[in-house]
């Protein structure tokens, strides 16, 4: 017979209990429009089959009706930047975990999850060094004119500026310091200055000053109600002459007629960003060597980060159905 462990979930103040099977039927799938490496996909099979679980994949689809099919009869699934809309979660009867393989985790419907009782996670710190390491190339990319012929300028002595203090935030700054920037940085989440002196960082009071010093600003907070369309004209014109914006975050913080209109009045001003906007193709034309989107998103595109996410995404699943574990839920 199957072990079996009960889990409380708190809801509308309802204890609410859960009864999951560790051996019997148990699966899990890995839907990801644009795959895990061989690797990864190796190391996660190997731990969600060590547990006695079944796993399944779907990968490469392209078009949503495989996804909801795929999900019709699994436990839990591991998605990258994949949608896990109120229709994916309808359709997914037996669902009870969705691990989103890296810190971000907007592309999941977090209401509908609840409603149904099906936890979240993220998988934060996995992907963090890559991004970080993104960032700084990108900051070298511009300060050298895109690598086209043309006198550039060093980061070394310039201000960089971290909008948001977390696990990308720190190593971005960290990596700046190493570099020889004068290193700022504010997260309203943050209240202890200790935080950031720890790494020889300068905590600013607000989002104004940040913007106003910021030789590079190096753009690091989530896509909320709050934040959505908050990075625009007013911030982009209080930037100091020749300042370079640069989004490794969310493609959604970003108010972009504010920005375009703030790059077309000041053109000493640089945006580049790993998430295109939706005015790509016109921002490419009006602003030239000043802008640049990354083809495709490589904030995690390292090998070392897809393989990080997605054996902790697979660890996490396990963990909460042996122990309960929901360190990393985002749907509380």
């Amino acid at each position: 017979m199957p072990t079996i462990i009960p889990f409380m979930r708190e809801e509308k103040k309802e204890k609410v209990i859960y009864f999951t099977s560790l051996v019997k039927n148990m699966k899990v799938l890995v839907a990801t429009e644009k795959p895990f490496a061989k690797e990864a996909v190796e190391g996660i099979r190997q731990i969600i089959e060590q547990a006695g679980y079944e796993l399944c994949l779907l990968e490469k689809y392209t078009d949503k009706a495989q996804l909801l099919e795929a999900v019709a009869e699994v436990d839990a699934l591991i998605i990258r930047s994949d949608k896990v809309t109120a229709e994916v979660i309808e359709a997914a009867k037996n669902l009870k975990i969705v691990v989103r393989a890296g810190a971000g985790y907007d592309n999941v419907d977090l209401a509908a999850a609840t409603t149904r009782g099906v936890v979240v996670m993220n998988t934060p710190g996995q992907n963090s060094n890559a991004v970080a390491e993104l960032a700084l190339a990108m900051m070298i990319y511009m300060a050298r004119n895109r690598f086209t012929p043309g006198t550039g300028s060093e980061l070394q002595g310039k201000t960089l500026a971290i909008h948001a203090y977390g696990n990308v935030g720190k190593l971005v700054g960290r990596k700046g310091k190493a570099l020889g920037m004068n290193v700022i940085a504010y997260d309203p989440f943050i209240t202890d200055k200790a935080v950031f002196e720890a790494d020889g960082v300068e905590a600013v009071d607000s989002v104004e000053e940040l913007y106003k010093r910021a030789n590079y600003l190096s753009l690091h907070i989530p896509a909320t109600a709050e934040t959505k369309s908050s990075i625009g004209y007013e911030k982009l014109m209080s930037m100091p002459k020749g300042a370079t914006l640069v989004n490794t975050a969310r493609k959604e913080v970003i108010d972009e007629a504010g920005v375009m209109q703030a790059m077309t009045e000041r053109e000493d001003l640089k945006y580049i960003t790993d998430i295109a906007p939706v005015a790509v193709a016109e921002m490419e034309a009006q602003f030239g060597k000043r802008f640049f989107a990354t083809p495709k998103k490589q904030g995690a595109e390292t090998a070392e980060a897809n393989i990080n996410a997605g054996l902790a995404a697979a660890r996490q699943i396990v963990d909460y159905f042996v122990n309960g574990v929901t360190r990393f839920q985002v749907n509380k």
